[in-house]
C-alpha cells in the first residue's frame, strides 16, 4: 500500500478525501492488518454458504474509530500550523511547536481516538459526551488526557454544544450537515482501510466474494466506508445491508426522507456507540449512491449476537460491536426479508465486529 501520511493534502470534496488511505505506520509502527475469520456454525445457522467476521476489536485503542477521528485529528493539526503532511506535522511537535487543541462529541470511541491524537501531539483535546456515556468509557478518554465536557442530553446534543465551542479549538467531528465537510470526510477516508485490507483478504483466500455486508450505522460513516470501499470486492446481489437500532434508526430516516431527519425520542439503546438521532450527511450521500437496505434491530438482538458471537467462537464484543450479526439474526429466519435482499443458500456474508468488549 502507498503512503500517504507524505501526500500533500489538497482542498478536495468527499469523493476524492474517500480515495485517501493513511498509512498507519507513521503512527503504529507494529501495524498489522485485522484479521478476517470464518465461523461455519454461523453459516450453518442462518442458511447460507459462509460467514466472515473482520475483527476490528483489535485495533490499537480496541476499536475501528482509531483510524478515523486520529488521523482526522492530526491531519487538521498539520494544516493549522501550515505544513503539508502529518509527518511534517509530527517532526514539528518534536521542536515544542505550540499546537491548538482539538474538540469533538462522541459517544465514547471517536473521543478516545481524538485525545489519542492530541496526546501524540502534545496539546489538549476536549471531548463533549452526553451523560449516558458510561463511567468506563469516560475513564479510558481520560487517561488519553482528554478533558471530558458532560453534556446533560443526548449524543446529538453533545454534538451541538461541540460545534458551539468550535471557535477555541478544532473540530473533529465525524458527523456534519455539509455533504462536503473536510475533516468527516478524512474520518471516513481514515475507515477506508478496512476495505483495503479486505481487498487483499478476500483476494488471497482465492475461493469467492461475499453477497452480503451487514453493517451497523450510528451516523453512518462506517457504513458509508465499506459501501464504497467494497464495491470491487463483492459479487452479485452485493447487498450493504445497514443495521441500527430501532430506537436510534437515522440512516434508515435520512434514507427515507432523501435528507438528515432528526429522530424522535430517546434513542435508548444497548447499542450505546450507536444512540445517533441525526445521519451525517457525507455518509448519506455515499450510501444513496449505492442504494443501501436498511434493517433494526431491538435490544433482544443486540444481546442475542453477543452471546452467539461467544457461542461460535467469535470475537468478543458489545451490543454495538455485535450490531452486524443483530441484523443478520434478524433477516435469517424471514423468508420476506431473506427475499427482499436476496439472501439463500449460496450466499456469503461479511460482518464487523467494531470494538472490543
Amino acid at each position: 500500500m502507498a503512503s500517504l501520511m507524505d501526500i500533500p493534502l489538497p482542498v478536495y470534496g468527499a469523493s476524492e478525501s474517500a480515495k485517501m488511505i493513511p498509512d498507519i505506520l507513521q503512527l503504529w509502527p507494529d501495524y498489522q492488518p485485522t484479521r478476517l475469520h470464518e465461523l461455519p456454525e454461523l453459516a450453518r445457522r442462518f442458511d447460507v454458504a459462509r460467514v466472515l467476521v473482520k475483527a476490528e476489536n483489535e485495533r490499537p485503542l480496541g476499536n475501528f474509530k482509531v483510524l478515523g477521528g486520529m488521523v482526522a485529528g492530526l491531519r487538521a493539526l498539520a494544516k493549522a500550523i501550515g505544513v503539508n503532511t502529518v509527518s511534517q506535522l509530527l517532526a514539528q511537535t518534536r521542536h515544542g511547536n505550540h499546537l491548538p487543541q482539538l474538540i469533538c462529541a462522541s459517544d465514547g470511541n471517536h473521543g478516545l481516538a481524538v485525545a489519542a491524537a492530541a496526546q501524540r501531539v502534545g496539546t489538549r483535546a476536549v471531548i463533549y459526551l452526553p451523560t449516558s456515556v458510561s463511567i468506563e468509557r469516560a475513564a479510558r478518554i481520560e487517561q488519553m488526557d482528554g478533558e471530558i465536557v458532560w453534556v446533560n442530553g443526548s449524543y446529538d446534543e453533545a454534538v451541538s454544544a461541540a460545534a458551539a465551542a468550535s471557535h477555541m479549538g478544532l473540530l473533529i467531528a465525524d458527523t456534519s450537515s455539509d455533504p462536503d465537510d473536510p475533516v468527516v470526510s478524512d474520518v471516513m477516508a481514515g475507515y477506508r482501510l478496512i476495505t483495503e485490507e479486505l481487498t487483499v483478504q478476500l483476494r488471497e483466500e482465492k475461493q469467492s466474494r461475499p453477497s452480503h455486508v451487514f453493517v451497523q450505522a450510528g451516523v453512518g460513516g462506517l457504513a458509508a466506508a465499506m459501501a464504497e470501499g467494497l464495491q470491487s470486492s463483492l459479487r452479485a446481489p452485493a447487498k450493504i445491508v445497514v443495521v441500527e437500532p430501532s430506537t436510534a434508526a437515522c440512516v434508515a430516516c435520512a434514507l427515507q426522507s432523501g435528507r438528515p431527519v432528526q429522530v424522535e425520542g430517546s434513542l435508548l439503546t444497548a447499542a450505546e456507540m450507536l444512540s445517533c438521532g441525526l445521519a451525517s450527511a457525507p455518509a448519506l450521500a455515499v450510501l444513496q449512491r449505492y442504494h443501501v437496505k436498511c434493517v433494526s434491530v431491538d435490544d433482544d438482538d443486540l444481546h442475542d449476537a453477543v452471546r452467539t458471537l461467544h457461542e461460535v467462537g467469535g470475537p468478543n464484543t458489545t451490543p454495538s460491536g455485535a450490531a452486524g450479526l443483530a441484523g443478520l439474526l434478524r433477516v435469517a429466519p424471514s423468508h420476506s426479508l431473506r427475499a427482499e435482499l436476496q439472501l439463500d443458500a449460496s450466499s456469503e456474508v461479511l460482518l464487523v465486529v467494531t470494538e472490543r468488549r
